[in-house]
């Protein structure tokens, strides 16, 4: 007999038909002769309501407790009972692997996000953190649908890598060496790669060498950051969507930004409402509407000095109190950004034209070589969700830049080579993936958007 899943049942139910039925036990409720047993499998925040009689499974039903597994054998029926359309009567349940009540944490009431952290090899079974699950997978297919779609390729960039991208000295360093090896003026070059290696900030640098031969392409994998923050907004271990297109400048860079985030959040608003309700309901009131509002309308565009001049007025003339002061020069703090599209705007703002000094090296100059050709895309409730730009294309330069930035020239000759033999305009950016899912779910800190959490002092 066919094995099926909870979603699949109630999406086009069998009715009067034999099922089976494997999942994990909600709850379970005894009345007179007959237990009611709710099974959940996963697939869909549902369970299905499965009805024992204990009169030939006595035995049984003392040890069917929350968080067990079970197989279920029975007939799919119309159910009488109020907020259910099917239920099934058993013919035989199987216990496949018990939980001892008296130590199982996961009860029937609500737990806080803070207790399930501690508990992050169960808490994926609770309805919240299952939706993230389901939600986040969705996210991880449309990004690559939409990439696929509009003719990127897929490039899988390092993970071990020799070039800090980012150029802020925030990488994790790899070595097979003992701490005791650590001897002498040079001590990685006895590693196993010679030389000193980090796990990578950024894979964009080697995207652009493939989007200089293919075109368009992406990176979509994990980045790491040895940055010593413990805010609801950063990770040390994170994922990150990394598109670079040859031929195309800022404009261009903003437009597929944008189109990207409506996109997949449209997607996701049509293939996951019953997931969305939950967080809709429980955990950011509004957020549907809010995500609707996002699909349906262009995102607002303003330039660095337009942004400064929005947060000085709002601070000097409003009397808006920010924990950082604003002034001009300055990077725009998280505060800064949520309040541009959430009190001034209403919806996300995309910035552009930052103060070089502010900037990274590979960024390309403006005109007047005071600014840079940087986008970040800011969204409610996060702040910044993506940060891009075009990319020096000129040699002497993007050489001079690197040099300015402090940089070994030398050891980053093979990316000054791709202004060199047939150098054309290019632009990129960089989306976080775990701030697309906060965004997507409402959820408050980053920690609960990622199945197992890397942050400073915590590598459960």
């Amino acid at each position: 007999m066919k094995q099926q899943t909870v979603k699949d049942i109630l999406a086009d139910p069998p009715l009067d038909q034999e099922i089976t039925l494997s999942g994990w036990v909600r709850t379970r409720r005894d009345s007179g002769a007959l237990s009611f047993v709710e099974i959940g499998d996963g697939s869909c925040p549902a369970t299905l309501q499965v009805i024992v009689d204990t009169a030939g499974a006595a035995g049984v039903v003392k040890k069917i407790t929350t968080g067990c597994s079970v197989r279920i054998k029975g007939l799919l029926v119309a159910s009488p009972a109020k907020g259910q359309e099917v239920e099934v009567q058993a013919d035989s349940i199987d216990i496949l692997g018990p939980a001892d009540p008296a130590g199982y944490p996961l009860q029937k009431k609500r737990h806080s996000f803070e207790f399930l952290r501690s508990l992050p090899h169960l808490r994926p079974r609770t309805n919240a953190l299952a939706a993230v699950a389901r939600i986040r997978s969705a996210l991880s297919f449309a990004i690559h649908e939409f990439f696929i779609d509009r003719g990127f390729y897929q490039v899988h960039t390092p993970i071990i890598t020799t070039s800090d991208c980012e150029g802020a000295g925030e990488m994790f360093t790899v070595t097979s060496l003992d701490p005791e090896r650590f001897t002498g003026p040079d001590p990685f070059a006895a590693d196993f790669f010679g030389r000193r290696a980090g796990l990578t900030v950024s894979g964009q640098l080697q995207a652009e060498v493939y989007a200089l031969a293919l075109g368009r392409v992406y990176t979509f994998g994990p980045t790491f950051r040895a940055e010593n923050s413990n805010t609801s907004r950063h990770l040390a271990e994170f994922w990150m969507v990394e598109p670079e297109m040859a031929f195309c400048d800022l404009t261009c860079n903003m437009e597929v930004a944008e189109s990207l985030v409506r996109t997949v959040v449209g997607r996701v608003l049509a293939g996951c409402g019953d997931d969305l309700a939950i967080f809709d309901r429980f955990v950011a009131a509004g957020l549907l509407k809010k995500l609707e509002n996002l699909c349906d309308n262009d995102f607002l565009r303003l330039t660095y000095d337009q942004a400064v001049d929005i947060l000085i007025k709002a601070q000097e003339k409003e009397g808006r109190e920010f924990g950082v002061s604003v002034c001009r020069g300055m990077d725009l703090q998280a505060e800064h950004e949520r309040f541009l599209c959430e009190e001034f705007a209403g919806r996300p703002v995309i910035v552009t034209n930052y103060p070089r000094e502010i900037k990274p090296f590979y960024m390309r100059l403006d005109p007047g070589g005071k600014t840079v050709a940087a986008m970040d895309i800011l969204v409610p409730g996060i702040g910044e969700l993506i940060g891009g730009s075009q990319r020096e294309e000129r040699y002497d330069i993007l050489l001079a830049r690197m040099q300015e930035a402090g940089l070994d020239t030398g050891e980053y000759g093979w990316y000054l080579d791709l202004r060199k033999y047939g150098s054309v305009v290019h632009s990129g950016f960089g989306l976080g993936f775990e701030r697309l899912v906060q965004l997507v779910t409402g959820m408050g800190n980053i920690r609960d958007v990622i199945a197992f959490p890397r942050t400073p002092g915590c590598a459960p």
